[in-house]
């Protein structure tokens, strides 16, 4: 495994990163797709032989149970200073109110609760999982830095936004000699590439490494044609999966997939490895998130480090794509309303 720096940080995190959301009780969460603790077990075990030092997860994910599962494994087959874990506050954990968000009340609770959960005494990577309107964004961002300086954080992260919210963070940080955001987890992949208008430029120039959450749009590009929508993941996720992939850009997304298919059956590799493969290619790129539900699909991933794709091969990727609406760093009912007016016939979850 050539390990690589989180951002312009000393941090040394794979190339690779597993994302488990994948795994969490059943019960707790997503009874479709989600494995429990059991069947992770083995997963997460697999990842770290195969050199894998990087997970992450959210205290959502799975009501907690993912944050719980990871952590019992991690400490059962790594030692703890070898491996990387992020996790993420931000959406609901409790109903009532201060059950969710971003205020000082919320990330001073939320970051020990993980902590408890994770089985840690420190969370190398915690993220805001998206903005919180409703919260001051100094706010935010102070608690955010005194958990850093009470030890119980080493980095700070942030997820899918607006590039001018980051870029506002950003500076604020920078003015207050806060703790700064060193990662932007974000939705990259060949299928959604508007991020290359402004969030990435901006990454590139404040040396900010970005996390890859769904590389794979949700297992479409790992998939040949009418398979691509058959994963469980994309079948339960109803409305919100068309959100992300809109229907009048199904024309341009099967295309991209069929070249995705046309290079991995040429180089005798998975279309998941091709995929992953151009990822790497991308500077600003750490590491993408791969939800592996099998040993098959981390083999797949680690791969895709010794696939260098040509120019040739890229251009046939990247021809067929079809500038698209983004919808990513929404998170309020006001800002859906005004798109819904502006953007006549789009559906949105």
């Amino acid at each position: 495994m050539r390990y690589r720096k989180l951002g312009t940080t000393g941090l040394d995190v794979s190339p690779v990163a597993i994302g488990a959301m994948t795994y969490g009780e059943p019960d707790r969460g997503h009874p479709v797709w989600s494995k429990g603790e059991e069947e992770a077990r083995p997963l997460i075990q697999h990842a770290l032989e195969a050199g894998i030092n990087f997970f992450d997860t959210a205290n959502m994910y799975s009501n907690g149970s993912s944050e719980e599962i990871l952590g019992r494994a991690l400490h059962d087959f790594a030692d703890r200073d070898d491996v990387v874990i992020a996790t993420k506050l931000r959406h609901p954990m409790r109903p009532g109110p201060n059950g969710k968000g971003l205020s000082r009340k919320a990330i001073l609770t939320e970051v020990d609760h993980s902590l408890q959960r994770l089985g840690t005494d420190y969370i190398d990577l915690y993220q805001i999982h998206r903005n919180d309107h409703s919260t001051p964004l100094e706010e935010t961002l102070e608690a955010l830095h005194d958990v850093v300086k009470a030890g119980k954080v080493r980095y700070l992260g942030a997820s899918s936004m607006f590039a001018w919210e980051f870029a506002k963070a950003l500076n604020l940080q920078k003015q207050h000699g806060w703790a700064r955001f060193v990662t932007m987890q974000d939705h990259y992949n060949l299928l959604a590439r508007e991020e290359e208008r402004e969030m990435i430029p901006l990454c590139l120039d404040e040396g900010v490494g970005t996390i890859i959450w769904s590389p794979l749009a949700r297992g479409r590009l790992a998939r040949a044609g009418d398979d691509a929508r058959s994963t469980a993941r994309s079948q339960s996720d109803g409305d919100y999966a068309d959100l992300l992939y809109t229907p009048d850009q199904e024309r341009s997304n099967r295309a991209i997939i069929d070249a995705v298919g046309a290079v991995a059956a040429a180089r005798g590799v998975s279309r998941a490895t091709i995929a992953l493969a151009w990822l790497h290619r991308q500077p600003v790129v750490t590491a993408p998130l791969v939800g592996a539900n099998s040993i098959a699909q981390i083999d797949e991933a680690v791969a895709s480090l010794d696939v260098e794709l040509t120019d040739d091969e890229v251009r046939s990727l990247l021809a067929p794509y079809t500038p698209r609406y983004d919808f990513q760093g929404v998170s309020d009912e006001a800002t859906m309303e005004a798109i819904r007016a502006r953007v006549p016939g789009m559906t949105l979850a």
